[in-house]
């Protein structure tokens, strides 16, 4: 019996981060309300409640899926998270490394866009949340400063520059498809992304 109750808690507890995605992805994180998501999920607000302490709970457990879905994994704190994949393809440092990285990450986009979308726009009225976007893209920024450091790549007083670069690159490449979709011929642009990472993180 304990089981089942235990399997019907997670079942609700999914339920709930499910239809809160979709409504945050639909109307907006700012205009989705705690009743809202209980109403989507079949529940009551003291039923949300027995599981999240707050939308920006229910908020934060989302980015730990959308870390799952990134293959990020979780540290001690349960909040920092590192790519080890992404740190290994910059300490190669081979183009076909960064190409299979960057190619692998761009097919999730359709995937993810709905976690970052609704976190990034969580992150403009909620400052805390706009602390751990900033944090998990500090991380992936960190990421890419340590495959250097392995390395043992490039002038040490550049590598952070380099990385945050290179970030940055992609960031905006994957925030205008997620807007636009592929407005510019999508291998074409992977291919150019891929250069500039292997300029700036392989090419000595």
């Amino acid at each position: 019996m304990a089981n089942l109750r235990a399997a019907q808690k997670e079942m609700t507890r999914r339920r709930l981060l499910a239809k809160a995605l979709e409504l945050f992805d639909a109307k907006g994180y700012a205009a989705t309300t705690v009743e809202d998501i209980a109403v989507a999920a079949g529940t009551t607000k003291v039923t949300f409640y027995a599981h999240f302490a707050s939308r920006s709970d229910l908020m934060r457990a989302l980015i730990g899926q959308l870390n799952e879905i990134l293959r990020r994994a979780g540290s001690a704190d349960g909040y920092s998270s590192r790519s080890a994949e992404l740190v290994a393809a910059v300490r190669e440092g081979s183009r076909d490394g960064l190409a299979h990285w960057l190619r692998d990450s761009a097919a999730r986009w359709p995937e993810i866009r709905p976690y970052l979308t609704s976190a990034l726009d969580a992150a403009v009225i909620d400052p805390d949340l706009r602390g751990l976007v900033d944090e998990w893209f500090e991380e992936a920024i960190a990421d890419i400063a340590t495959g250097l450091d392995q390395a043992g790549r490039f002038d040490p007083e550049t590598r952070r520059v380099r990385a945050v670069l290179a970030f940055n690159q992609l960031d905006a490449l994957a925030r205008r498809w997620m807007r636009r979709g592929w407005d510019v011929d999508e291998d074409r642009a992977l291919d150019v992304l891929i250069s500039s990472w292997t300029h700036l993180l392989a090419e000595e």
